[in-house]
């Protein structure tokens, strides 16, 4: 068997099991297993398997099989890109998005807006962010990288999405600007006020999720997912209590789905937030709502 034949019989199963990236997913798990960019696969692609590329046939053979049974690829390598950064991620955490990404550039250009605002003898030395329901970390850990000043709170009120969010930390060598709490959003934080909080909180409706794809379906952890009967539930309790743990003037940034552009909004203004605004992600699908506490 020649390189070229493996590859198009793992297209092949992987069509086969109705992936809808076939092609592509079966190109990864190939580069993977061999270590061959494409280049390097189009010289070669007609060269038999060696006694030693056999193993690695094997392994191919073994991980397309996981991905026909509809486990997500990222679970599979064990890695998502997310902001330009490769995070660590398994099956207790959401797979971070590229429809996140808009969280993540929101709450970054509006936060260094509001830094370059303060007057120098104003500016804090430490400017505290918190990111509830946090995962694998992806969005509080890129506001760290990309805000040096940033001293980060990673909260979570599963144990192993902790363990995976802390993975992240130490791969990105970001003990100093990042702490890993285990809450169940506000409950370990009485007193605490931090300058802004994200959150990318559970908001599918519970009776949506039997509808999505077999690979976040089945795969993806529900509790990150179920944001109760009508997908507010999160957005009720966060909006309830996050001004008590905001600076005056502090922002809070959320994720929602594109069909909660009007509820959530409603929800923060009734709660006394000022200045909230709906934005899009590239799709043109509603995607993050901000909002300013009262100063």
């Amino acid at each position: 068997m020649t390189y070229r034949e493996l590859l198009k019989e793992g297209e092949r199963k992987l069509f086969t099991a109705g992936v809808a990236e076939w092609e592509l997913d079966a190109w990864y798990l190939f580069s993977h297993c061999f270590s061959m960019d494409r280049g390097a696969y189009f010289l070669h692609m007609e060269t038999a398997l060696s006694e030693e590329a056999e193993e690695k046939a094997a392994e191919f053979g073994c991980l397309t099989g996981k991905r026909a049974e509809r486990i997500p690829l990222q679970q599979i390598l064990k890695s998502q890109e997310f902001m330009g950064f490769s995070f660590y991620v398994n099956e207790h955490v959401l797979i971070p998005r590229q429809d996140t990404e808009t969280l993540v550039e929101t709450a970054l250009a509006g936060e260094r807006a509001r830094m370059r605002a303060l007057p120098t003898g104003k500016k804090p030395q430490t400017y505290r962010i918190l990111d509830l329901c946090t995962g694998s970390g992806c969005v509080g850990i890129s506001l760290a990288k990309l805000l040096p000043s940033a001293k980060v709170t990673l909260s979570d009120i599963s144990e192993e999405a902790l363990e995976v969010a802390a993975e992240n930390v130490r791969r990105f060598d970001l003990g100093e600007s990042c702490e890993i709490a285990r809450s169940d959003l506000f409950e370990r934080f009485s007193g605490e006020r931090f300058d802004c909080i994200v959150s990318n909180p559970p908001y599918v409706p519970s009776g949506e999720i039997g509808k999505l794809m077999p690979e976040v379906r089945d795969h993806e952890p529900a509790a990150a997912l179920d944001g109760s009967p009508d997908g507010l539930e999160f957005y009720r309790r966060i909006g309830g209590e996050a001004a008590e743990h905001l600076t005056p003037g502090g922002r809070l940034y959320l994720e929602i789905g594109w069909d909660q552009g009007e509820t959530v909004p409603e929800l923060l203004r009734t709660a006394g937030f000022l200045h909230v605004e709906v934005l899009k992600d590239l799709a043109g699908n509603n995607r993050v709502v901000k909002a300013a506490c009262p100063e």
